[in-house]
């Protein structure tokens, strides 16, 4: 009988120590990225490249895999009800987990539930009229707004966008009332405004940067702390004399609920690395776009400082999405 018991005891202990060694040495197999957007886009790019440089780091290959539509909603369900094993991840954004539980009703996944496993990338948005545009500063532009309320036009990427709600903060921080008209995607919304359809836009620093290199759209302000490195001449919200205004698309890696800590760890440590590399980090600033390493704490904090201050947005702008 003592025998026996020593001998479940050692299986016992091989087994828990085997069960330590699969953790330690995730991954085992590929690892499958969603992405909810469409393939070609800001966020696709970003994955593969960052993808692309995880898989020497992690000796596996990542399948970038997209699941877009419904507001990002689709790919974060997947996430969520994924396996916690590691091997299922996904790119999580403004929408996903800033906006979508307060322009909707009821959610599939609950965005405080995901595994954080770190930052990726943030767009910086920023206000452009037309290169033929009257208005040359934000003061000409709110001059206009409050002399003839409701006759400034405003296009977005779509109701809901991180474009739309930068608008509505706008309005609510600078008290003007400019109508919001939403396009299907960035690509149109930014054509209207190169055709002089709307007087002006919130555009993110990756759809418009060429447009603005070739000079037609003017940048009038720039929703950041301080001024872009993209366009150095042009100055912040702060500066144009509008306080406590800061808007970015941004976008980090998250796990299904309860994933594996030991694949979090490894996974948040080479993400880190990953996007510090020299050429990545060149690669990702080319696009107009800025790398935002961040540990897990770190972008679960940014991400629920990001849900609250945009939830009091959402709530006085009176929008539903639903």
């Amino acid at each position: 009988m003592h025998w026996k018991n020593f001998g479940a005891g050692v299986l016992l202990l091989s087994a828990s120590l085997t069960g330590t060694a699969m953790a330690a040495d995730w991954p085992q197999s590929a690892v499958t990225w969603v992405v909810p957007y469409p393939a070609g886009g800001g966020s696709d790019v970003i994955a593969r490249l960052v993808a692309k440089q995880l898989e020497s780091s992690l000796g596996q290959t990542l399948i970038v895999e997209n699941k877009p539509g419904a507001a990002t909603i689709i790919g974060a369900t997947y996430v969520s009800n994924a396996k916690p094993d590691g091997y299922t991840v996904g790119t999580a954004d403004s929408g996903t987990l800033a906006f979508n539980s307060s322009l909707y009703s009821k959610l599939q996944y609950d965005p405080a539930a995901f595994t954080y496993v770190g930052g990726l990338a943030r767009f910086p948005l920023m206000l452009a009229v037309p290169q033929e545009s009257p208005y040359k500063t934000v003061a000409d532009l709110l001059e206009a707004a409050r002399k003839q309320p409701e006759k400034l036009t405003s296009s977005s990427a779509g109701s809901g966008s991180p474009h739309h709600l930068a608008l509505e903060m706008f309005k609510q921080r600078t008290d003007t009332r400019i109508v919001h008209v939403p396009y299907k995607g960035a690509a149109p919304a930014i054509q209207d405004l190169l055709g002089g359809q709307v007087d002006m836009s919130f555009v993110d620093s990756a759809a418009a940067l060429s447009n603005i290199k070739a000079g037609k759209l003017r940048v009038l302000a720039v929703a950041t702390p301080e001024r872009s490195s993209l366009l150095p001449d042009v100055p912040t919200m702060a500066e144009a004399g509008i306080a406590d205004f800061y808007a970015y698309a941004w976008q980090g890696l998250v796990g299904p609920p309860k994933m594996d800590e030991a694949a979090r760890q490894r996974l948040s440590q080479d993400l880190m690395q990953a996007l510090k590399t020299p050429e990545l980090d060149q690669r990702i600033r080319d696009m107009g776009v800025e790398p935002m390493p961040m540990t897990p704490d770190e972008f679960q904090a940014y991400a629920q400082r990001e849900r609250a201050e945009w939830a009091t947005v959402i709530e006085r702008a009176g929008i539903r999405m639903d």
